[in-house]
């Protein structure tokens, strides 16, 4: 993930994505094919694993760039968080397909989602603009304030001077009777200024006020959602009289918890303001809520239903956040001066660390659960706990500001 937004800020975010897509889509399609080459080799689902994640991990700090490119910070928070309720599709259609597979033929389960990979990747390939400047389009961040903010720079005053003065002539309706190939080349110009922006190294994102807080705060974030994405099944299976197929269908309550999740944290966001504040006011409500599944989840089916929606709304809804608004937000800092090419590289570093915490909690339940499930559920629990504190310091500076707000409105 690391090395994927380096190389993201550095390619066309067309032909990375697509070609994510398609290996991941090849990668997957391998493993599938050890059942019916009858593969029982630990070594080579290793390496097809191995290889499948480093190609998977090209696209979130890419599609998280494609989107922060098109929309401005306006509504940023609800627009992320309905376009990310796609990872939760994503989810529901993985458990279905497995639990449909999982009896007969497993290695369907991998065939299946790889054609579909696959064939997006295609479509990428075809039709993806990651930059409304290859549509003659202005990108939504341009503003007064980031104009202010370069304008700070004498080197950059005399560029944002010419822009301003081509802009407006190319895309008057007098731009609409210029020769065919002299629109082509002033489109060309536009996006190698685009182009020939310096993309930031990994100790400059780092810096960027927040971006630790926040990777640190997804990496107990993720591992308690990857924790509940993997064992969730079994532990219905466990706790309930269902079999395995049924587990992983009811399983997806918690997905789609997490797509409402998702889009009332953006909404809360927006309106706040604060987007630590509601991670950590989504995280600390989701630690009673997972001791009450617990307990009551077995008791009866709407129940167990309801709860899990409930427990997938507080968890995934503050990992949505960090992953897609707060990503895009730290991305943009006025510390880059707005600088598109920065924005893979926090994704990157943000996403990455959660996924290391996405590997780690399923592994750590796996060890725990012999001694019996309430283990898993501490574990989690501390592990939200554990998001929360790092969050504190963002939040306490998000409330001064609410305050302050406050005062000066009254005023």
């Amino acid at each position: 993930m690391f090395g994927s937004g380096f190389v993201a800020e550095r390619m066309h975010l067309r032909y990375f994505l697509a070609l994510g897509l398609l290996m991941s889509a090849l990668t997957t399609h391998l493993f599938g094919l050890g059942y019916s080459l009858k593969i029982h080799n630990f070594g080579y689902y290793f390496v097809v694993q191995l290889i499948g994640g480093a190609f998977q991990s090209t696209g979130w700090p890419s599609v998280v760039t494609c989107v922060g490119n098109w929309f401005g910070k306006s509504k940023r928070g609800l627009i992320f968080g309905v376009w990310n309720a796609h990872t939760s599709v994503g989810n529901i259609v993985g458990a279905y397909v497995a639990g449909v597979f999982v009896s007969s033929n497993w290695g369907l389960s991998f065939v299946v989602p790889a054609a579909i990979c696959g064939f997006v990747g295609v479509l990428v390939a075809l039709f993806l603009t990651p930059y409304p400047e290859e549509v003659n389009c202005d990108p939504p961040r341009r503003s007064s304030t980031s104009l202010q903010a370069s304008l700070s720079s004498t080197v950059a005053t005399a560029p944002i001077a010419v822009e301003a003065e081509e802009e407006p002539r190319t895309d008057s309706d007098e731009s609409s009777l210029l020769p065919e190939e002299e629109q082509r080349y002033l489109l060309e110009r536009k996006l190698k200024r685009e182009s020939d922006k310096k993309a930031v190294t990994f100790i400059q994102a780092l810096c960027i006020p927040g971006v630790i807080d926040f990777s640190l705060a997804l990496f107990f974030a993720k591992l308690v959602s990857y924790t509940f994405l993997f064992w969730l099944p079994f532990y219905i299976h466990a706790s309930t009289t269902f079999d395995s197929a049924h587990s992983a269908f009811l399983s997806t309550l918690f997905d789609f918890g997490g797509i409402a999740g998702g889009v009332l944290a953006g909404y809360l966001s927006d309106r706040t303001g604060a987007s630590a504040l509601i991670c950590g006011l989504f995280l600390t409500a989701a630690i009673p809520m997972m001791f009450i599944y617990e307990v009551f989840g077995s008791w009866s089916l709407g129940l167990n239903m309801f709860l899990q929606f409930l427990a997938g709304l507080f968890i995934n809804g503050p990992y949505a956040l960090i992953t897609t608004a707060v990503s895009a937000e730290l991305g943009t800092h006025v510390s880059v001066s707005g600088n598109a090419k920065a924005l893979a590289t926090v994704t990157a570093i943000i996403d990455g660390t959660g996924s290391i915490g996405a590997a780690v909690g399923p592994l750590l339940a796996g060890l725990i659960v012999s001694y019996g499930w309430n283990t898993v559920f501490y574990m989690v629990m501390i592990a939200d706990m554990l998001a929360t504190i790092c969050l504190l310091r963002v939040i306490k500076q998000e409330v001064i500001r609410l305050r302050t707000r406050r005062v000066m409105a009254l005023q």
